[in-house]
């Protein structure tokens, strides 16, 4: 209990910053993130086994909307599952901050997954659509195919854009020996507006997986939110990577 305790001292003292993180992963998924990152140290466990750990939630998760005919009880088993993955794909990188074993391929690991679970989990809600849902109209289909995109888009592009940045600094030294300026303060009204493109709402919207109509509304609805965050997301990148580094 000990190497719990001091765990959960060490990581809520070095928490990332929240800034452009919506109010779930900052309230809801990181603070779970860092119990199971601690419970994770307590065991001895590794960041890429927590990532193995995260895998397995995730994709029976998946395998639940695919296979199975949807219900009230099934909506909450694919929640569970997708909400405990979630919160451990958070706490892979703080135990890896924690014990200072992180690596690129450990970065590696935790981006395919990552990658791997949005298009599973998209694939899975087209395969329910077809077997259990009884669409007559085939462009239902195109749905989840259209969100799959949308998220999958915005995932490789705000990876790539952090990483095109951390090597920008590399190269551009430090930038001199001004002090650099304290963090701005995150935006509660930004991290509203984030909400609706938060992987971890579209788990919750899995919540009502037994409700069809209300399903397919809710899941629409963060389609048609990733679809508008998508070209003022893309605009964003490519213009913070066009300004020079410093």
């Amino acid at each position: 209990m000990s190497r719990f305790r001091y765990a959960v001292g060490e990581l809520a003292a070095a928490q990332k910053s929240a800034k452009g993180v919506s109010l779930y992963s900052r309230y809801v998924n990181r603070p779970a993130g860092r119990l199971l990152a601690a419970a994770a140290y307590g065991v001895r466990m590794s960041p890429n086994q927590v990532t193995a750990v995260s895998a397995a939630f995730t994709f029976t998760g998946v395998a639940l909307i695919a296979l199975l005919p949807p219900s009230h009880t099934l909506a909450l088993g694919v929640f569970a599952a997708l909400v405990t993955g979630f919160a451990l794909d958070s706490a892979d990188g703080q135990l890896a901050r924690l014990t200072r074993r992180g690596s690129a391929a450990g970065e590696w690991l935790d981006h395919v997954v990552d990658c791997a679970k949005m298009l599973a989990l998209h694939m899975a809600v087209l395969v329910s659509f077809h077997r259990h849902f009884g669409f007559s109209d085939p462009v239902y289909l195109l749905i989840p195919l259209a969100f799959q995109f949308a998220a999958v888009t915005v995932f490789f592009g705000g990876v790539l854009t952090e990483q095109l940045k951390r090597n920008a600094k590399a190269a551009g030294g430090t930038g001199g020996s001004a002090a650099a300026a304290p963090p701005a303060a995150p935006s509660t009204l930004r991290s509203v507006a984030l909400l609706p493109v938060d992987y971890g709402l579209l788990c919750a919207v899995f919540l009502f997986l037994g409700s069809r109509e209300l399903f397919l509304v809710l899941y629409c609805a963060l389609l048609a939110a990733h679809l508008l965050f998508l070209p003022a997301f893309l605009a964003k990148w490519y213009r913070e990577l066009s300004v020079p580094a410093r």
